[in-house]
């Protein structure tokens, strides 16, 4: 498993140069920290807050949904994470700048990308008019993980992916089709 990871990692290490040359640029890290930061999870807990008081009873739904998709998205996060054990760019490749303090050691996937999905598309579902807001920012969070040199791209992708897919999962156990 380990040289496979080595080769994919070789194989995506001229696209983590490239965004991260970004990084380099004046104003940029502080706006990428920021942005990754607020994905920790500020942005959206402090969202799941305000939603019932904003939407009442419809709130409260979409914020347990959210909630609910974001502790499997952790759980499963965590076990993939441990079990590949990729390193993150800036450790695999000393040309990748790390642009900010990692979490944890392993990069695969992002967990910052796969809930940052899984919230988005649980929001927009309850409250399709939040796309303005969270689709860009969502697409901002994944791009700062790459920027600051802390993921791969396919990091990116497959957290992207996962996240979705337990948004749509958790959409359907909180939303059963009508029979």
């Amino acid at each position: 498993m380990k040289a496979a990871i080595s080769r994919i990692n070789d194989l995506e290490i001229p696209l983590c140069l490239f965004f991260n040359s970004i990084n380099r640029r004046r104003l940029i890290n502080p706006t990428f920290r920021l942005i990754s930061r607020l994905g920790d999870g500020v942005f959206w807990y402090t969202l799941m807050a305000l939603l019932p008081l904003l939407y009442g009873m419809a709130g409260v739904k979409a914020s347990l949904n959210m909630g609910l998709t974001a502790m499997l998205g952790l759980l499963l996060y965590k076990l993939m994470k441990s079990a590949t054990r990729r390193p993150r760019p800036y450790a695999y490749s000393r040309c990748v700048q790390q642009g900010n303090v990692a979490l944890d050691q392993f990069s695969f996937p992002s967990g910052h990308t796969l809930h940052a999905v899984s919230f988005a598309t649980v929001l927009v579902h309850y409250f399709p008019e939040w796309w303005v807001i969270a689709v860009p920012f969502t697409a901002l969070v994944g791009l700062s993980r790459l920027i600051l040199g802390l993921h791969y791209p396919s990091d990116v992708l497959i957290g992207a992916l996962i996240g979705y897919l337990l948004a749509a999962n958790s959409l359907l156990l909180f939303n059963p089709p009508a029979l």
